[in-house]
């Protein structure tokens, strides 16, 4: 063991050994996960944080930066994640290649700081060193850095070694301004992903290894070291009620999960992280979450595990104390996230291991090196090992960053390694659906919900119903109208606040003619919070079908009012003002006027809005300024469906008609 005496060992190390390391460790980071800055998007969280998002797409501006502030950014409150990816829109669009490549860098950034901040703390070089290694290129970090939603990964897990060695610096001369920095960094962190709320926690134990700031032997200290971080344990629970907030519709799903199952369920994840950092095999995106399936004797076992390591970890205290800091910087560090408070339905994540499996990398590479120490030539022999691991550790990381590569490749390989995953089938038969394989899509559906045949009832309420709806749709697909509908009905039968299902109910329900009950159902829509100008549009559609023109109208008013700048509701309710048969609902100027915005909105590019620009125009007896917007439609459009109904506009305005075919 090399102990670090005072607060941090002070050993002078030649400089190119220093450059040859951090070279090292730069390079077999772009290794494993440069390949990534040829990936695209996947459409998994990456549209609802990036490219479908109009705060990200718009870029860094003034009223972006307050509103990452002020807002939740898909269901999480992380500003400085958010400013990022604004920042990433600013510089690349829409190219992920930008994205991906920042990803790379924040991690390897936090792979060198690592190595830094421990070399700092314990004097040890290489071992820091192989520390650093192992979490650079460990093959459960390519969910952390190949998945472009998880930039606050990445990005949070800078600002954490920055703390550490803010800390580290206040630790060997203690003053206010030290402490500040400290704080400056932590707030940061949080900012990036609440997760760090556990940072305190964490630094106390390193005040017991390596730092050694109990080394005079007088009792209390920790009680000492616990109240010296009261301000940041206050930025902890700040952030933590700040994600509870964001996260309030998530953290539903774990009322659907009776606390005996979450409990078995945490205990299991605890031992399954330690296995897959020592085999990491079959690695999915998605690990469905083990709800009831545990029995006694898994969850028995996992206890006696965790609390048998424990126990060794408390007995060899003295001995090796960073076995018991490194063992108890995975569990605190990992608490948070080990589903207690279940947010999502996934039973674990490898995300979730990306900082507190650190503390498992140091403590076996200490316990290792110092038993090393009674071998002969212990250096060889270490050397070759370590060579070995990381070279075996890349090589999988490769093969598993590259799943990353397309959304499909990724949910098919979720499916190849998880057994009863309803949610991988649900995506791959999303997947399959927008390829038009409908039959293949159906089936992929059905076995989903096969999976949660014996839980729909009374658990999951929401993944159940959102599997109908998906099964519904690729019905009416087929054509296969009355089984959709019944689908449909469970949906909103198991949650009766889900939005999409009623839309799709009163969807089907006007197209078989049954407009009355379709009418109920897009009404319960606009009762569920938030309040959606196209539920808006849908009813006042249904509206005018029936003759009910006011009522229509007070809709389309509406979903002005609640999206004003919405291409869809201008370009909407401008086509109706220019060509209702009702001519008490037709006004050739407003139409004109809404119609002009959308087409500003839409930078002159989107043909169904230049469609109905020209319907305005032709109302207000502008026959050729209808002509041509009828036939600059007609240049953009890739719809031969809209090509053939626009080709019918340009004859009738040509021939002296006022209004277009209502098509």
């Amino acid at each position: 063991m090399l102990p670090a005496r005072g607060y941090f060992s002070q050993d002078a190390v030649p400089t190119r050994p220093l450059v040859a390391i951090y070279l090292a460790l730069t390079i077999l980071s772009w290794i494993v996960f440069g390949q990534t800055l040829g990936h695209p998007f996947v459409e998994y969280d990456d549209q609802n944080y990036v490219y479908e998002n109009p705060e990200i797409t718009a870029g860094l501006t003034g009223h972006g930066i307050v509103t990452a502030f002020s807002g939740i950014h898909a269901r999480n409150w992380h500003p400085l994640t958010t400013i990022s990816h604004m920042l990433d829109c600013q510089l690349f669009g829409l190219d992920p290649a930008g994205h991906h490549f920042n990803n790379v860098l924040f991690h390897t950034l936090a792979v060198l700081l690592l190595f830094t901040v421990l070399r700092a703390m314990t004097g040890g070089l290489w071992r820091s060193a192989f520390v650093a290694a192992v979490f650079a290129i460990h093959p459960l970090r390519a969910e952390s850095v190949a998945w472009v939603a998880e930039r606050k990964d990445v990005l949070s897990a800078v600002f954490f070694m920055l703390t550490l060695g803010a800390y580290v610096h206040y630790a060997r001369q203690p003053s206010v301004r030290r402490y500040l920095l400290i704080v400056l960094f932590f707030a940061l962190g949080l900012m990036a992903k609440p997760m760090l709320v556990t940072l305190p926690l964490l630094l106390c134990l390193l005040d017991y290894w390596p730092l050694a700031r109990n080394e005079n032997g007088r009792t209390g200290w920790w009680r000492r070291s616990i109240a010296e971080k009261v301000p940041l344990f206050f930025l902890s629970f700040l952030a933590a009620i700040a994600t509870l907030i964001a996260q309030r519709t998530t953290v539903n799903y774990s009322e659907e999960l009776p606390m005996i199952w979450r409990i078995g369920n945490a205990l299991f994840s605890y031992v399954a992280y330690l296995g897959q950092m020592i085999w990491p095999a079959r690695l999915a995106v998605f690990y469905p979450h083990a709800a009831d399936h545990l029995s006694a004797w898994e969850v028995g076992s996992a206890l006696l595990l965790l609390g048998g390591i424990t126990a060794l970890a408390f007995g060899w205290r003295r001995k090796r104390p960073y076995l018991l800091v490194g063992w108890l910087w995975y569990l605190i560090a990992l608490f948070p996230v080990i589903g207690f408070i279940q947010v999502g339905l996934q039973g674990r994540a490898d995300r979730y291991s990306y900082l507190p499996q650190i503390g498992l990398y140091f403590a076996l590479t200490w316990s290792i090196a110092d038993w090393s120490l009674r071998w002969k030539r212990p250096g060889v022999i270490l050397a070759g090992a370590a060579a070995i691991i990381i070279g075996a550790l890349a090589w999988q990381a490769r093969i598993q960053t590259s799943y990353w590569s397309s959304t499909e490749s990724l949910w098919n390989h979720a499916l190849d390694v998880t057994t009863e995953s309803d949610v991988a089938h649900y995506n791959v038969a999303a997947l399959l659906l927008r390829k038009d394989q409908v039959d293949e899509a159906i089936s992929h559906y059905e076995k989903a919900l096969n999976i949660r045949s014996d839980q729909r009832e009374t658990h999951y309420h929401l993944s159940v119903a959102l599997l109908h709806v998906g099964l519904g749709n690729a019905l009416v697909r087929k054509g296969r109208l009355d089984e959709a509908l019944v689908h449909y009905r469970k949906a909103v039968e198991l949650r009766a606040d889900f939005a999409d299902a009623h839309s799709n109910l009163a969807s089907l329900l006007a197209r078989k003619g049954k407009y009355a009950e379709a009418i109920a159902q897009d009404e319960k829509v606009l009762a569920i919070p938030p309040e959606d100008p196209r539920s808006h549009l849908d009813l006042a559609r249904l509206l005018l079908q029936l003759g009910r023109n006011s009522e229509a109208l007070a809709h389309y008013r509406r979903a002005l009012e609640i999206a004003p700048d919405s291409v869809e509701v201008l370009s909407a309710f401008s086509w109706v003002l220019a060509t209702s048969s009702d001519r008490t609902l037709r006004n050739g100027p407003e139409a004109v006027t809404l119609a002009e915005k959308a087409t500003q909105l839409s930078k002159g590019e989107n043909p169904l809005a230049l469609r109905v620009l020209a319907a305005s125009y032709a109302e207000l007896g502008r026959l050729q300024e209808a002509v041509d917007m009828a036939h600059r439609a007609l240049k953009l459009t890739k719809d031969p469906a809209l090509a053939i109904s626009l080709e019918r506009d340009i004859e009738k305005y040509q021939s002296g008609a006022v209004q277009p075919p209502l098509s």
